[in-house]
């Protein structure tokens, strides 16, 4: 099942656009996706680049800034010490701020739904990662 997860996300990231040599920026919580998204990069030979869930917005920003990733995939929220934490609400607020120093934004923001409730989107950036990965 992982395997043909990945498989399925590699899919998804190539009609996205990523080539080998591209970098895929992973802000994701200790999930599944992560690996999946590490197993689709390999196949594809893209560089996969983790964004820990811990950067502050600054931190965050920078490192963005830095990579100009054609893909960025997060979480909508995750589940910390019995709390639910925004992982996306985070990024989203460093990409606005990148894009206030002059930085490159993202091209795509493949979100991971974990957690129930309503996210801030952003039209024709934002994706749900389950349905990119429907369309293979």
């Amino acid at each position: 099942m992982l395997l043909d997860q990945a498989d399925r996300a590699a899919a998804a990231l190539a009609r996205l656009g990523v080539r080998a040599g591209d970098q895929v920026a992973v802000h994701l919580p200790l999930v599944p996706e992560s690996v999946i998204a590490t197993l689709a990069c390999g196949r594809l030979d893209a560089i996969r680049i983790t964004l820990p869930v811990s950067l502050t917005v600054p931190e965050l920003a920078s490192r963005t800034r830095e990579l100009g990733a054609r893909v960025l995939i997060t979480a909508d929220a995750a589940f910390w010490e019995g709390a639910i934490r925004p992982v996306k609400a985070v990024l989203d607020h460093a990409l606005a701020r990148g894009r206030a120093t002059g930085g490159d934004p993202a091209r795509t923001v493949l979100v991971v739904n974990r957690c129930a409730r309503p996210v801030s989107w952003t039209p024709g950036r934002d994706r749900w990662w389950h349905e990119a990965l429907d369309e293979s």
